[in-house]
């Protein structure tokens, strides 16, 4: 046992040498590295040898506490974050044999560009501890931001880069935010990729006020590979030179709440859209249909028809039975409607009362006649409840090129009209 005045630097390095948990030699561009010494944990942990990108991986680009690999997409940044061109200390999340460890690693650059001397070393328990009291009490805001960085536009540099879910400290990254821009990219979803290159481009960053915030939402891939609602923050940093483009970038989970309020406005959306009787297409939203398949014929040609539907007698079956059964049985007309109409690419609507109106699209008019027909027939036959049997009286038009909403509507309830006037229960088309 060395006192204080007799250590000195050869005995003080041969005891580090002999009480340090591993060291290893690593080669970052030829992929390779070497155990000179595994004790302990990690013999369990490291091989004695193996590619540099996997102990980057097993040792500080997984999730915290956990052997879980973070998805291959995100790997791709594993090159920038094991480059060091000095000095370089955080501690490291690990779990070994079942259970959590702390380590503190150190990497120093040894001769030649991308050669590195690692040297690890297991805190006590206690540090262990107090590492995941402090994970707990956080959570709460790592759940919120996934991700945080700092990056200057003018020396097209990142850092201050964090990685809530895979460490608790900031991590070393050599990355350009030009290369950083162009990776994260193919992260976000296809369709708003463009929308993420226009909002993270130089230039439109650079139109940015100091001290003012820039902020959208996207789905983007977490690091298990799946998409999730995010909103991307740029923030440009308030200092007094104008000419200072130092931002801070943050990635907030927002998509349990996304997906709650999309639910939410589906449902007041179907609320607003549908019948509270029969939960068809209310009248607005049937109109709306009519007038959108107009809009597409006249924009690709296709072939659009229109049934406007009416049961006969219906004021007899409220005023006979009541309106309890006069709306079970608006109920079952629409389901037997519903049903003959599940072959057939349509919209189905209450159009007020006992009318309903129906857009039909890529049907000829033989073929229209016979949908209508098969409508009717099926009405005639269907058993009603209390009412027993009622009819329908249809008329049918095809669209024609020069239509509006109107000369439409008003040749199918004239057509309406004419069936009605023939003796119902039949089909007239116009």
């Amino acid at each position: 046992m060395q006192n204080f005045d007799t250590v000195t630097f050869e005995n003080a390095l041969e005891y580090l040498g002999n009480t340090v948990g591993a060291m290893l030699i690593a080669d970052q561009n030829a992929d390779r590295y070497r155990a000179l010494v595994r004790r302990g944990i990690f013999q369990d942990l490291l091989s004695e040898n193996g590619t540099y990108k996997d102990l980057v991986q097993k040792l500080w680009f997984h999730f915290q506490y956990s052997d879980k690999q973070i998805s291959e997409e995100y790997r791709v940044f594993i090159p920038n974050l094991a480059k060091f061109v000095g000095k370089y200390s955080r501690k490291i999340n690990l779990r070994i044999g079942g259970a959590p460890h702390v380590v503190q690693m150190t990497v120093q650059p040894f001769g030649n560009p991308g050669v590195y001397l690692i040297v690890l070393n297991e805190l006590d328990a206690s540090a262990c501890q107090d590492s995941s009291e402090t994970q707990q009490k956080v959570s709460t805001i790592q759940n919120t931001y996934l991700f945080t960085m700092c990056f200057d536009l003018v020396a097209d540099t990142t850092g201050s880069l964090s990685l809530a879910e895979v460490s608790d400290e900031t991590m070393h990254s050599q990355i350009s935010y030009s290369d950083w821009r162009l990776k994260i990219v193919n992260m976000i979803r296809k369709k708003e990729q463009r929308l993420f290159l226009e909002r993270s481009d130089p230039a439109y960053l650079r139109r940015i006020e100091p001290g003012q915030i820039d902020s959208f939402d996207c789905q983007m891939q977490n690091l298990e590979g799946e998409y999730i609602w995010v909103k991307l923050i740029f923030s440009r940093m308030d200092t007094t030179d104008p000419e200072d483009y130092r931002f801070v970038y943050m990635v907030q989970n927002i998509h349990e709440s996304t997906v709650n309020l999309r639910a939410a406005l589906k449902h007041y959306e179907k609320l607003s859209s549908r019948d509270p009787l029969t939960h068809i297409y209310n009248h607005g939203r049937i109109e709306t249909e009519i007038c959108n398949a107009i809009e597409q014929n006249q924009k690709q040609g296709t072939a659009v028809s229109m049934l406007i539907l009416d049961i006969d007698h219906f004021k007899e079956v409220n005023d006979r039975f009541g309106h309890a059964v006069g709306d079970t049985t608006l109920i079952r007309f629409t389901e037997v409607i519903r049903d003959v109409l599940s072959k057939q690419k349509a919209a189905f609507g209450r159009w007020g009362g006992e009318e309903f109106a129906v857009v039909l699209y890529d049907l000829n008019r033989a073929e229209l006649e016979q949908v209508a027909e098969e409508i009717r027939a099926r009405v005639a036959l269907e058993h009603f409840s209390v009412v027993g049997s009622v009819t329908c009286s249809i008329g049918a038009s095809e669209l024609k090129y020069e239509d509006a909403f109107d000369t439409l509507f008003e040749r199918v309830d004239q057509a309406v009209y004419r069936a009605k006037s023939s003796g119902r229960n039949c089909v007239c088309v116009s």
